[in-house]
């Protein structure tokens, strides 16, 4: 029998499930909207999906990964650091394991998404992926020759919630987080973020679509949002460089549809990596926002 996978991606406003089987194969697809607070709703619905997809495959019991936007502290085996907030402190794995009678691998969206562009996407040949999530929160993972690094305290690759270098306090303080500080990138780089400093500069409230439509016809305010928002897309970026110094830096969420960052940031970069000099490919995700379903299949390797 051919070897499937099913993969869940828990999102803040959609939940998908996928089944790959060998060669990467989609054999079916579903997605719902995310019942926010809610945990044991969001339990039902993650279980149904997984019945929905065995049923589509007549195949059962199948291996599950499940991407969440936060991460299972080894500590207590509860979630941490998830925006969809009312995940925080319950015990997901253990109980979605429960309640389908297998072991279920969860780690974090950017992980999925790394692992996902490192096997068949714009990271496939590289052996250092970093991916960011440049959505309504903003995240990043690290995988390394097809594996995710999590790290002992789970937060491998965590890059949305760090101060965005070479920023003013002023700045940086008027932009508190739901994490409980102020100035992580997550309130600059996110789609939330562009409308944040399209707000702060103008008083006007706007969504990133709106911002970046304005931006292309020419509108003054608009510009000067993107103008800064491609520089403090690379000085966050380059921090990454400083640090990893990555193969490859893939790019996914909403905001990573910008056409023109791939041509902006690279030119920007070589300002604030050490050196002044910057050959570190920036690319897209190749499956778009299918990248992290995909990846959270690859959790458990064909």
């Amino acid at each position: 029998m051919a070897e499937y996978r099913i993969g869940i991606d828990l999102g803040g406003t959609k939940t998908e499930v996928i089944v790959l089987g060998e060669g990467s194969r989609e054999l079916f697809r579903k997605r719902i909207p995310t019942v926010r607070n809610d945990y044991q709703r969001t339990l039902e619905d993650l279980a149904a999906l997984v019945t929905d997809a065995e049923e589509a495959v007549q195949a059962s019991p199948l291996p599950v990964g499940l991407g969440i936007p936060g991460t299972v502290s080894r500590k207590t085996g509860l979630v941490k650091n998830a925006n969809s907030t009312w995940l925080n402190g319950q015990s997901l794995q253990v109980d979605l394991s429960a309640r389908l009678g297998r072991e279920v691998q969860v780690t974090n969206d950017a992980n999925c998404l790394a692992v996902s562009e490192a096997a068949d996407g714009a990271g496939a040949g590289y052996d250092f992926v970093f991916a960011a999530i440049l959505g309504t929160g903003c995240g990043g993972g690290v995988c390394y020759r097809g594996a995710p690094l999590a790290g002992p305290n789970g937060v491998g690759g965590e890059w949305g919630h760090n101060p965005l270098p070479w920023t003013r306090d002023a700045q940086l303080n008027a932009r508190p987080c739901y994490c409980g500080r102020s100035g992580c990138q997550e309130t600059f780089l996110s789609g939330t973020g562009i409308g944040i400093t399209y707000r702060l500069a103008t008083g006007k409230t706007l969504d990133a679509a709106q911002v970046v439509e304005l931006w292309r016809v020419g509108d003054t305010a608009a510009t000067e949002v993107m103008t800064a928002y491609m520089d403090q897309l690379a000085r966050a970026l380059a921090a990454v460089i400083n640090v990893m110094d990555p193969d490859v830096i893939v790019l996914g969420g909403g905001a990573s549809n910008i056409d023109e960052i791939y041509q902006q940031v690279p030119a920007i970069l070589p300002r604030y990596v050490f050196g002044g000099e910057c050959d570190t490919e920036i690319k897209q995700a190749v499956h778009g926002d299918s990248s992290g379903v995909r990846g959270a299949a690859w959790l458990n390797p064909f």
